[in-house]
């Protein structure tokens, strides 16, 4: 059986390695071993510790999450499919290298994703093929939202509690945008390298630097000054949340006007149970889809996730706006962002 979050002994291995390394994981040349140290383990328990982790599928990978737009060009996108097609329609979705993020939630656009490429150019290409391939399944065209105004990206999951105590507020909510970064050669070879994450052996800088055509030395430099940058918003464990326990989540929505849009966004940023959060384009309400300001809560029972919504609305003025809560019904995927 698989032991979720609820269930998991705080003082075990297997509990630290998930929970306390999601962050600032340590940018040396031999990163398992100076975790070793820090919980008393030897290089190889660490190791073996963090293979069982992703053979068990709980965590997906150990990497970086990146700032929108820094490294290329990003969408969320969606779709109205037929019950009946759904499945067949996520997995040509699901095949495109661009599209790190499937998800079915309930609301008429019942399927969502997110598309992340090197450039504008290729992004709109992978809209238009994924346009052609499904129009003539779909109930409408395809919806693409791209982001206007990030105010909190980071979906790092504490394991010791479920949504936090209402009323309290998160300390580090300071996420200012980042601009594009212009990206060497080597650099370019070096995001390729990382986007499937650290591999877990002993010297795995040396190992990224030899896949970038880089020095060791040269690669935990760049990813220093990329995290200094923001471009890097965290590094660390990156873990598959169902399987720890937070088995609900809901993307809720909000038609607010665009002059108040970031006021909101940055106070809604400064709660704990948010864990993203961000202004997107409007579309024409022909497309019936009015929202512009998103954000996530993820949860371990749809009732409590549904009780923070209601608070959110609450606190945080936002009763007087139309809104919409999509909570998911199935992931189709879920991988990094691939932007080589």
């Amino acid at each position: 059986m698989t032991q979720n979050a609820n269930t998991m002994d705080t003082a075990t291995p297997e509990y630290r390695l998930l929970n306390d390394f999601q962050r600032n994981f340590p940018l040396c040349a031999s990163p398992f071993a100076e975790l070793g140290r820090r919980l008393g383990l030897s290089e190889d328990s660490v190791l073996d510790g963090f293979n069982a982790l992703q053979q068990a599928d709980k965590i997906s990978r150990i990497g970086a999450v990146f700032a929108p737009h820094c490294f290329g060009a990003s969408t969320l996108a969606a779709m109205c499919v037929p019950p009946h097609a759904l499945e067949e329609v996520a997995a040509r979705v699901s095949r495109f290298s661009e599209v790190n993020h499937n998800y079915a939630r309930e609301h008429r656009y019942n399927l969502w994703f997110v598309v992340t490429a090197a450039s504008l150019a290729r992004l709109q290409a992978v809209l238009r093929e994924i346009h052609e391939e499904t129009q003539h399944v779909a109930d409408t065209p395809l919806l693409s939202l791209p982001l206007l105004q990030a105010f909190y990206i980071d979906l790092g999951f504490p394991l010791n509690e479920a949504l936090p105590t209402k009323g309290k507020h998160r300390a580090d909510t300071a996420q200012a945008p980042t601009p594009a970064l212009a990206l060497s050669e080597k650099e370019k070879r070096l995001l390729a390298a990382l986007q499937d994450g650290l591999p877990c052996v002993p010297r795995p800088f040396e190992q990224l630097a030899a896949q970038a055509q880089m020095t060791e030395e040269c690669v935990i430099a760049s990813l220093t000054k990329w995290l200094e940058q923001g471009a890097i918003r965290r590094f660390g464990v990156i873990v598959r949340h169902r399987a720890l326990g937070y088995e609900a989540n809901a993307m809720v929505v909000h038609d607010v006007p665009d002059d108040e849009a970031g006021a909101i966004g940055r106070a809604l940023a400064e709660d704990p149970g948010i864990t993203l959060c961000y202004q997107r384009a409007r579309v024409s309400h022909t497309f019936e889809w009015p929202y512009n300001l998103f954000c996530m809560i993820h949860g371990r029972a749809r009732d409590e996730v549904a009780e923070y919504v209601e608070h959110l609305r609450t606190r945080y003025g936002l009763r007087r706006f139309a809104h919409d809560v999509l909570f998911s019904r199935g992931c189709f995927k879920q991988t990094g962002a691939r932007y080589a």
